[in-house]
Order: C-alpha cells, then sequence, then structure tokens
C-alpha cells in the first residue's frame, strides 16, 4: 500500500461532513494535512475545510486519484460507477462500508478497490 500513497494527490471525500465532530470530517482534515489535495462531495454544502464543495462527483472539473465514500452501504454502487466514469485509480469505502457489487463493479473497470478500512488509519500505518 507504500506505492499508493506515493500514487495519490486528490482525493474526493463523498458524503464529508462540515461538523468537526464526524468521522469524515477528521479523516478529510488528517489527509489534508498530510499533503494531499481533497475534494468535498456534499450537495448540502459550499466549502468544507477551504475547499470546493460539489454536489456529486461527476461535478468536479478535475482529475480525481481517489474516492473515499462516507455514506452507508447501499448507496456505493452508483458511486462506483461515477467513480470509474470520471477516471479514479481508487475506490476506498471507509470503515464500516460494505458492498460487494460496488466493489466488484470497480474493480472489473481497474480502480484499486479497498472497503470496509479507514483511509486515516491505514494512512498512519504506512507513514
Amino acid at each position: 500500500m507504500k506505492k499508493l500513497w506515493q500514487e495519490i494527490k486528490t482525493i474526493a471525500v463523498v458524503g464529508l461532513s462540515d461538523k468537526p465532530t464526524r468521522p469524515s470530517y477528521m479523516v478529510a482534515k488528517y489527509m489534508q494535512s498530510a499533503g494531499f489535495k481533497i475534494i468535498p462531495v456534499n450537495p448540502q454544502c459550499q466549502e468544507i475545510l477551504g475547499e470546493v464543495c460539489y454536489p456529486d462527483l461527476l461535478s468536479i472539473p478535475e482529475k480525481v486519484d481517489m474516492v473515499d465514500v462516507f455514506r452507508k452501504s447501499e448507496d456505493c454502487l452508483p458511486i462506483a460507477k461515477d467513480a470509474v466514469q470520471i477516471g479514479a485509480q481508487v475506490f476506498w469505502m471507509q470503515m464500516g462500508v460494505i458492498n460487494h457489487e460496488a466493489a466488484e463493479y470497480a474493480a472489473l473497470h481497474g480502480l484499486e478497490v479497498i472497503m470496509d478500512q479507514c483511509l486515516m488509519i491505514e494512512h498512519m500505518h504506512q507513514s
């Protein structure tokens, strides 16, 4: 996984909350402080962590390397399809987010898939 951290620069966080007490906010803030560009994806917000917020992955005007998902497991398949469409390299479902159909779809389309793991914890272990 060490190679992964060298290749990833931009992380779209789907379901990123603007509330500092939420896990999505804490993980995104940590990854931002570790030097990654965070792109918030939340149709309810205009800006999170000083970054423009987008309503969905397809609205993001720049290249996204990783899609990190903080949504209910049953919401993941359309997100996986959008991740494939925007050319992401990695589809990451956070701890507790498990959707085998979404994982299979993303993997079949060439994305590295990580499921039911915390991005922040894994990064801490690798650095």
